[in-house]
Formats: C-alpha cells, structure tokens, sequence
C-alpha cells in the first residue's frame, strides 16, 4: 500500500514538473545575466607614470590605476562574458609601436618594464588595442587581430559557453602628452574593423545582425517579432558591438541600412531601424531606462563602478542597481577585489557564468518557437 501511494505521487509530481517546463518559454540568449569586463585588455600604467600623471591630475591617475588579468584567463576563471576592446587605426603600422612614456622611463625602470613592441608586432598594419598612445599604452593583447584570435581559439574549446559580446570602442584622439596624431575613423578604416573580424571568425561563429534580421527589412522589427535565438543555438558563438554612438556610429551605418552586411550592432534608440542593443553605462540614472529596453527585447550593457570609485570605497549601490536593472551584460573593473583597497567586487554566486533574467523585467509576451 504505502509502495504505491509513493509511486503514485512519484508519477503527480513528475507529470507537475513536466508541464510547468513545457508552459515556460526556452530560453533566450536575451534572457540571461552575465558578466563583463571594461577595457578588458588593459594593464594600468607603471607606478613611476602614474606618479608623473598625478602631478597634472591626482584624480585621473586614481582613475587609471587598474589592470586586468589576460583575456582568456578571464574567459576561464572569472567565467567573464563581455568584452571590451579599445582600437586604434594603424593602417601602415608602426604609429604606436615607441610610445612617449616609455621613452621617460628610467633605464633601471625599463629593465622592469619591457618595451611594449618587444615582440614587433605592433609594427604591422592594422587595428592597434591600447587605453591611449602616450602614457597609457600597456595592453595584453597588442592587435585586434591577436585578441580576436585569442578569444577564438578559447571559443572552439569551450563550445557550450553563452555567446561572449565583444564591445569595440574605435578612437581617434589621445589623453596627455602624445608623439602620435591618431588616425580618424573614415568608411574605408570602419571597413577595415569589419574585415578584421571576418579574418579570424568565419559567419558560422559569429552572430551577426544580417542573422538576427532574417527576412525582415528592419533588425527592430525582427527583434520584434521573432527575438532573439534561443540560447542552445548560439552557444559556443561570438557577437561585436559598436562602443561609439555619435558619427563614428552613423558613419558605421551609412550605405548599410539597419546594419545590412556589417559584423557588429550598435547603440541605438529603440525607435531605430537598427534597434537590438543599446549600451546605458549609467544603472543609477538610467535604471528605468534600462529596463524599459530589456522589456522591448533589446540587449543591454551596463557598468557596475567607473574610475576605481566603488573599489576604493566599498560602495556597493551601483553595483546593486545594475544588478537589479535587468541588464544582460554588467561589466566592471572588479571581478576580482583589489587587495589594496575593500572586497568590493562583481560576480555572480558561485562566480556562475550566468543567471536567469526575472521573468517580471522580461516582455511579456515571448515571441514564436
């Protein structure tokens, strides 16, 4: 008797749990919550510099004074999910390779610190990955191309990971004392950004906007209309967007109308033909701005802390609103404390590599399987 009622309740309970799956949508790589990281690549500058930056600016010196550890590190032990990339265009190589603050440097010193073209290659031509060419210069990864292959390579040997974003910040003009003009962004340089991602990442690795629209005319209406991908489809895949808004942005967009034929999406108002992504750095003053996106199916990437603030003081507001803003990509300076200050720090529980968005900052209506 007592075998068979435990059976049957057995059979209740499981046939329970089936259908409360079977009720709830799949989930959507728009449905999740993970971490990233701001300038990811980026080392901070030897303690002697940022000395001399103090004597001009004790404020941007404390604000430069961060480092993160190599981006596959971060892929593997931090779980981190968003990237972000700074570029600079160098078409015929070189222009970065001898930056002015290294050449300040003591020789004592730069036995400490080695060259950052120790290895030549920032002599070739192409995107450049560095904070700014004077005295902000150390980068983990030197090239875009090097970086990109980096975050390849890790990739296909963790083919079940959620889709890492890859923000591209494209500058043009440097903080401080520079030997260098940079070089601005025309089309043919915007161009060149989009061939170096399609040199390391083949279409099938990367989730591109021409992907995502479809059939429709407007990447909003797609967005609208079928979402985006389930999750198990993209898992294992890569995705780019374009840090900039302003012309650099609309420049992206010229001649590729809702971003027809480009590799990376952009910040948009949600009004936008391109509307898919929108980057709202700001979880306090932004919070309902923020959600009002994601409940329109839009992705969004916000940060946590900005200029080594919250890690010096433990303030943990930002951090909490950016949390609960439903964001998909919260990225920070932090996901590991600096023992030199507080425990403050970003992550997940259990340092997970994501966690499911509340279904009440989730529109309300999921689109069609």
């Amino acid at each position: 008797m007592a075998k068979s009622f435990w059976i049957a309740w057995l059979v209740v309970l499981l046939s329970t749990t089936c259908i409360a799956d079977a009720q709830e949508p799949r989930l959507r790589m728009n449905h999740i919550q993970a971490i990233g990281t701001h300038n990811s690549y980026r080392l901070a500058p030897p303690r002697e510099l940022l000395t001399l930056i103090a004597i001009g600016s004790p404020k941007e010196s404390e604000a430069l004074d961060y480092s993160h550890l190599p981006i596959v590190d971060q892929l593997n032990a931090l779980n981190i999910r968003q990237l972000e990339l700074d570029l600079y265009a160098d078409p015929d190589g070189g222009l970065f390779a001898n930056p002015i603050g290294y050449a300040t440097l003591s020789l004592d010193q730069k036995q400490t610190h080695p060259h950052p073209n120790a290895d030549g290659a920032m002599d070739s031509p192409g995107m450049k990955v560095l904070h700014s060419p004077g005295f902000d210069y150390r980068s983990t990864e030197p090239t875009f191309v090097a970086a990109l292959r980096s975050i390849r390579q890790w990739s296909r040997s963790h083919q079940l990971h959620i889709p890492i974003l890859v923000l591209v910040e494209l500058k043009q003009s440097a903080v401080g004392p520079v030997l260098v003009t940079p070089v601005s962004f025309d089309r043919e340089h915007l161009d060149a950004v989009d061939r170096e991602i399609r040199s390391v990442f083949g279409e099938d690795e990367f989730i591109s906007p021409d992907q995502i629209r479809d059939m429709h005319e407007h990447l909003r209406d797609a967005v609208a209309a079928n979402g985006w991908p389930l999750l198990d489809d993209v898992r294992g895949q890569v995705w780019f967007a374009l840090d900039n808004e302003g012309d650099i942005r609309n420049l992206y967009l010229r001649d590729h109308p809702s971003l027809r034929g480009r590799a990376m999406f952009v910040s948009v108002s949600p009004e936008h033909s391109a509307a898919a992504f929108r980057k709202l750095n700001d979880p306090v003053g932004q919070f309902r701005e923020i959600q009002r996106a994601v409940r329109g199916g839009l992705i969004v990437r916000t940060r946590a802390d900005s200029e080594t603030r919250q890690a010096r003081s433990g303030d943990t507001a930002r951090r909490d609103k950016a949390f609960q803003s439903g964001a998909q990509y919260i990225s920070t300076d932090y996901p590991v404390p600096d023992p030199r200050w507080t425990d403050y720090q970003v992550n997940l529980p259990d340092h997970a590599e994501y966690r499911v968005i509340p279904r009440s900052l989730l529109r309300d209506r999921a689109p069609k399987e």
